[in-house]
């Protein structure tokens, strides 16, 4: 079956491999101070893209606000719980819907997985039994229909079923009375889920990461976009882009001014700063406002979320 490999090069030759031209090499990262002008990154301007801006909300039901990116690894639940939490502290009923099959919005609430009768899988397949899935938090005011891997299954399930794109609208339809915001969490891969979530929003906020690479999603996420709005849900539009993960480089600082120049006044500030406290809290099982609220990461989330409580709620959270 032809001629054996056989190794030619004697551990001698290897040896013989002059020693000094061989140099151990390291990159060291330049921090730079960010600045107020974070708009010059020297590129050439770029043309705006057309995105959708949502529409209101209409009076005496819950706005419904997708998070989602279709690259993973932005900062997407830790932004659903933290906004969620800083929100439910400010006054607002808040919902959280878990349509990741990761289910990690559970884990940084506190809640078990475990020990949950009805998921989001079930809340999908069954929206009668919607009211029945919710389950309190730490948090008052704050409520979870919990997602676990289960979510994996719900495409096959759903294959050969009508209307299958409209299941979440339909099952959010009663809860929507009863409270302010609805947030939902949604996976990476554009699913049957995903779609089930954008079908059923008024607006979307977009978390992307200050680095070249998490602008490749945004692209594929317009393009998502436009088709569930010429098929599915006329009204979808975009509430806002926030930026996730930042340091003070040059290059996060270069990204985030490309971000102003494409999306404009859709970019809200701050920055959410790289913070090791926001990465111990979900293993706390609390949210960054409980864990460390004076942590950059608490600082961050609590002044972008007064920022979204101003677009979401303009006249002020309602109490009852």
């Amino acid at each position: 079956m032809g001629e054996e490999l056989t190794d030619s090069t004697s551990s001698e030759t290897y040896d013989s491999i002059d020693g000094h031209l061989i140099h151990d090499v390291s990159f060291v990262e330049v921090e730079r101070p960010i600045s107020n002008d974070t708009n010059d990154t020297g590129a050439k301007p770029r043309k705006s893209l057309e995105i959708p801006h949502s529409l209101p909300t209409e009076d005496g039901l819950a706005r419904i606000v997708t998070i989602t990116n279709q690259k993973g690894g932005v900062g997407k639940t830790t932004s659903v719980i933290n906004i969620a939490t800083h929100l439910a502290i400010r006054g607002a009923r808040v919902l959280v819907v878990d349509c990741d099959a990761q289910g990690n919005c559970a884990s940084g609430l506190g809640i078990d997985k475990s020990k949950t009768n009805i998921t989001t899988k079930d809340v999908i397949l069954t929206p009668s039994i919607s009211i029945q899935a919710r389950h309190a938090t730490a948090v008052e005011g704050l409520h979870l229909i919990v997602g676990d891997h289960n979510l994996v299954g719900v495409e096959e399930s759903l294959a050969a079923q009508l209307g299958r794109e409209r299941r979440l609208v339909e099952a959010l339809a009663p809860l929507r009375p009863h409270y302010d915001l609805i947030l939902i969490d949604t996976a990476p891969s554009m699913s049957i889920v995903s779609i089930n979530a954008l079908t059923a929003s008024d607006g979307i906020l977009i978390p992307v990461q200050t680095e070249y690479l998490a602008l490749e999603g945004v692209a594929l996420l317009m393009g998502t976009i436009q088709e569930v709005r010429r098929l599915l849900n006329h009204s979808l539009g975009v509430d806002a882009v926030i930026m996730t993960m930042h340091a003070p480089t040059l290059l996060n600082t270069q990204v985030a001014g490309h971000l102003r120049e494409i999306f404009g006044d859709l970019v809200l500030e701050p920055p959410i700063r790289r913070n090791i406290r926001l990465a111990e809290s979900p293993s706390q099982g609390v949210p960054i406002q409980f864990h460390a609220p004076q942590s950059h990461g608490g600082e961050d989330y609590s002044r972008l979320s007064s920022e979204l409580e101003a677009l979401w709620f303009p006249g002020g959270i309602r109490n009852e």
